[in-house]
């Protein structure tokens, strides 16, 4: 039996062999108990070493696709998929088989998270890019090497590698204002995962959260999947209105106070304590996330939200992706005294713990010095970055924009002035016309406004670079406007 076998062209040939025979299987164009063509006849027609084709027959025996028969050949075994069957890709369309699946369709879509960078821009005013260089991109290279050398080949400690959480405790109480032991912090994947164990620890399905309008989306839909009936709440300049909380109270609040994500509001002091003040009265928790409090133009960065909390509601986290880069997957988390265990345990079910060769490398960087010396250099960077920005936006559109801008962080909002929402989606589409990526803000509203607010992030480019797409963005408001 000779057979008609369509290669995919993907990985080594041998593997492209095991896929075709098992597609003509599944496809029912053999029967079972059908007997394979001979090795080196099967190689003479396919045009491929006789070594490629026993690969082949020996990987379908593996896995039970096909049965020797000494002095006989290779026979297939298994039973075949009827030809009429789904393909495999129509299983996506299943409908899924847990509550928490079904919440995960109807508030996550992946395929349209907000901020992603659209493939061919020249210039993108994307923010979550954090500022690198290569100094930074040697230093981790150097850090990396120095503890996949030294550190141990176990599974991690659930909580943390002990010097990695002494060296957040150090640097948390120098720069943020927040005191506490080793004990109390928790290494965590990044932001995400905080907010995941922190849903998994306090809420049940259908307790309240609370969180910020506008608002980090991907910390809401974390609450709506996980169960939580979520609220947002509106922010005036200095912060979360507390008149507007839900009665009864929630049991969580998600706050940014150091830097409103995105608006750029520093919740004011006399807010930070209402805030604690109610918390304490109502028996709420508080999830503090700090994501670039470290960077400030103009002053010290203000202490943490935590620094003031003497009822122990806070629940601080912090994250070096911002800081670092997003792929270090890297983030810590201040537990309560009194939810240490539970919190610990949640992790220990998520993953065990977060890679030790990556914990080592950061923990000895910031005890060389490494990475305050990195702080420094991207404060300044971030600094100049933010000033070419203003200066490029103020010189080229004056008044037809209006800048929110906190002295913080690594973005700022602008407004357009005379353009409502819709006229805002079509500056973006002319300016990828163009090859500027531009984001709204709108996603990040649940009740968006109507007006065009622009989320611009200035991390990822130079100062020449900003000032070329500011050129670029002025020229897309005004033919814009003309149309």
């Amino acid at each position: 039996m000779l057979m008609h076998l369509q290669m995919d062209g993907k990985g080594p040939l041998h593997a492209q062999l095991t896929r075709a025979l098992k597609g003509m299987m599944f496809a029912g164009a053999v029967a079972r108990g059908a007997r394979l063509p001979a090795t080196r006849l099967l190689a003479r027609e396919l045009g491929v070493s006789r070594n490629t084709v026993l690969a082949a027959y020996e990987q379908l025996r593996a896995e039970g696709f096909v049965a020797a028969r000494v002095g006989s050949g290779s026979f297939i075994t298994p039973p075949v998929q009827p030809a009429n069957a789904p393909a495999p890709d129509s299983v996506t369309s299943l409908p899924p088989q847990s509550e928490y699946a079904r919440r995960a369709r109807k508030y996550h879509n992946h395929s349209a998270m907000a901020g992603r960078a659209t493939p061919g821009m020249r210039y993108a005013f994307q923010y979550g890019v954090p500022y690198t260089n290569p100094a930074l991109t040697s230093a981790w290279a150097r850090e990396l090497a120095h503890a996949a050398a030294y550190t141990l080949p176990n599974y991690p400690m659930t909580q943390g590698l002990p010097a990695l959480r002494e060296a957040v405790c150090d640097y948390l109480a120098r720069r943020r204002g927040v005191q506490t032991t080793p004990a109390d912090v928790l290494i965590v994947a990044g932001t995400q995962q905080a907010m995941a164990l922190t849903a998994r620890v306090l809420l049940n399905i259908g307790d309240t959260a609370v969180v910020e309008e506008p608002h980090y989306t991907a910390m809401r839909e974390v609450l709506q999947i996980h169960g939580a009936r979520v609220h947002s709440i509106d922010v005036d300049a200095q912060g979360l209105v507390l008149d507007y909380l839900p009665e009864p109270p929630p049991r969580l609040l998600y706050v940014t106070p150091s830097h409103q994500f995105p608006s750029g509001v520093v919740m004011s002091l006399s807010r930070r304590l209402e805030l604690l003040d109610y918390a304490r009265r109502h028996g709420c928790w508080v999830f503090e996330d700090d994501y670039d409090g470290e960077f400030r133009y103009d002053a010290q960065p203000l202490a943490a939200l935590r620094s003031l909390d003497t009822g122990g509601r806070v629940i601080y986290v912090g994250t070096f992706s911002k800081v670092l880069f997003p792929s270090l997957r890297l983030g810590y988390l201040v537990m309560p005294p009194g939810l240490r265990e539970d919190y610990i345990t949640a992790k220990w079910q998520e993953d065990f713990g977060t890679s030790a060769i990556e914990q080592s490398a950061l923990a000895h960087f910031m005890e060389n010095g490494g990475f305050e010396r990195h702080l420094r250099r991207a404060g300044r960077a971030l600094s100049e970055r933010r000033t070419a920005l203003l200066k490029g936006l103020r010189d080229a559109l004056g008044d037809q924009v209006e800048i929110a801008d906190s002295r913080a962080g690594m973005h700022l909002v602008a407004w357009l002035r005379d353009f409502d929402a819709a006229r805002g989606e079509a500056l973006i589409v002319h300016g990828r016309e163009l090859g500027l990526d531009l984001y709204s803000i709108s996603p990040y509203y649940q009740r968006p406004p109507d007006r065009a607010g622009l989320l611009m992030g200035y991390a990822g480019m130079s100062v020449g670079e900003i000032e070329q797409a500011v050129n670029l963005f002025a020229r897309c408001v005004q033919e814009t406007l003309s149309r």
